[in-house]
């Protein structure tokens, strides 16, 4: 049997490898990573409730044999409903919910053989670039306990760069799958605009802003699980374009030689951390070193109407999940059962009406047309992930009373880049390339045309090559 440490570090494809050559069992690889868990989760409170039970049971009966056959798998709590299984969305309003049916996403996770052994920590209702909900408490950093492991997906951000699992679930409205990504030190894609599909609940989720993937150790991981999930479900209101062959065909294939801009400042002009700025130039090095044609340039966008329409639709379309749930659970929503912030942001939703929203949406749209336009002489744009290195915990605390879009404000300056391929809908990555002196990750976002995921797995296997960031271990470590 592989030891713990041999495992902790080993992708899901190797994973999946092992229980194909028979070299392990299903049953072995979810006993090591239960075991992996429970060491080290009580030290950054990834995971917020375990399956062992249904685990152990898929582990011991026949598993589809899917690509990832036996690999064991977190998923975030949050969109993606598993049957039978309490499902919160880090809210105390939905008590004690539990799914009569899964999520198509979780009915193709399980075709692709997965193993489900817990659910991972949410901000509430997943808001902000932090995770730190008052139902389950905070989730911690792995590489600095005291810091954010960033939001909203860092729980899995953190499972994954803790050496819990290889991969796990998450979802991004705003850069919740690339800014934990960034933070953690782990590999994170949100995929172009309906690549995967919503359904049975959704067909659309807040104009198009939301995408679900996962956070993983390597590229391939992520390629391999986006091949097992992507393309339309029946009845979808629109789809991603197919792609000319399997994801995993261009992880390692030629890159060619891209036009790469890349950017050190936000929007509007305002600096970011000297070591964002380190981080960026250093991956823009990187890429030039690997042949491609790197210059300094960004779209020319208004900076603060793109603000203002991409909060309004986020506020609004988080007040109308909340009215959502109240409808499906027959309860009315009322203050104390939510978190301050998330009370106070969707209180603003409230005061959106359906014309300025169809504003807003417009605006969006507008503006991710200079952005598809820039895209027509750059086939990639290389920004900043952060606007400065994992914060500590708290940062982001609310203070009651105050207009919580002033809030937002703060968490955009520290995300100053991941709004713009939600709004475009276009395929983005945080890659782990940069480490502080102090020993922080810092990622870098590179995003791609739309549709077109295949240049950046390509380039992102070339960056992987030359610079292995699996090899590198948290403080934090499950091995």
């Amino acid at each position: 049997m592989t030891g713990l440490t041999e495992l902790a570090s080993m992708d899901a494809t190797a994973q999946a490898e092992l229980v194909r050559g028979r070299e392990v069992t299903s049953l072995e690889l979810l006993e090591a990573a239960i075991a992996r868990v429970e060491k080290v989760n009580p030290a950054i409170n990834a995971v917020v409730l375990k399956m062992y039970d249904q685990a152990r049971a898929a582990a011991r009966a026949p598993l589809p044999a899917g690509p990832l056959s036996g690999v064991p798998f977190l998923i975030k709590d949050f969109l993606a409903e598993y049957a039978g299984v309490p499902f919160t969305e880090g809210t105390a309003y939905l008590g004690n919910y539990i799914p009569t049916e899964d999520s198509e996403l979780v009915r193709r996770y399980k075709s692709a053989g997965l193993v489900f052994i817990g659910k991972t920590n949410t901000p509430e209702l997943a808001v902000g670039p932090t995770t730190e909900p008052r139902l389950f408490g905070p989730t911690r950093n792995p590489w600095d306990t005291g810091r954010t492991a960033g939001g909203s997906s860092g729980g899995a951000a953190a499972a994954v760069a803790a050496g819990m699992v290889p991969m796990a679930h998450g979802n991004d409205a705003g850069g919740s799958i690339r800014v934990p990504a960034a933070c953690c030190g782990v590999f994170g894609l949100k995929p172009t605009r309906a690549r995967v599909p919503l359904g049975p609940h959704y067909g659309d989720l807040l104009s198009g802003l939301v995408a679900e993937h996962a956070l993983t150790r390597s590229v391939r991981d992520s390629a391999a699980l986006l091949d097992a999930v992507s393309g339309p479900e029946l009845g979808d209101p629109y789809w991603a374009p197919p792609p000319a062959r399997p994801f995993v065909a261009e992880v390692g294939a030629p890159a060619g030689k891209l036009r790469i801009a890349f950017s050190t400042c936000t929007i509007t002009g305002a600096e970011i951390s000297p070591q964002c700025v380190a981080a960026v130039e250093d991956a823009a090095r990187l890429c030039a070193h690997l042949g491609h044609e790197v210059v300094e340039a960004m779209p020319k966008i208004d900076a603060e109407r793109f603000f203002l329409a991409f909060t309004s639709v986020l506020s609004a379309g988080f007040t109308w999940a909340i009215d959502d749930w109240a409808r499906r659970l027959g309860r009315t929503p009322t203050e104390d059962l939510f978190e301050p912030f998330v009370w106070a942001f969707t209180g603003r939703g409230r005061q959106i009406t359906a014309p300025q929203y169809l504003l807003a949406v417009q605006d969006l749209q507008r503006i991710s047309r200079t952005v598809a336009h820039f895209f027509a002489d750059h086939d990639v744009w290389l920004t900043p992930m952060l606007g400065e290195p994992p914060v500590p915990l708290g940062t982001f605390a609310y203070q009651s009373g105050t207009d919580p879009f002033e809030l937002r404000r703060k968490m955009a300056r520290f995300t100053p880049f991941s709004y713009f391929a939600n709004a475009s809908g276009q395929p983005a990555m945080a890659v782990p390339t940069y480490w502080t002196p102090e020993g922080l990750p810092v990622g870098n976002q590179y995003i791609g045309r739309f549709g077109d995921e295949a240049t950046l797995f390509r380039l992102a296997s070339q960056i992987e090559a030359e610079r292995p960031w699996t090899r590198r271990h948290p403080p934090v470590w499950a091995g």
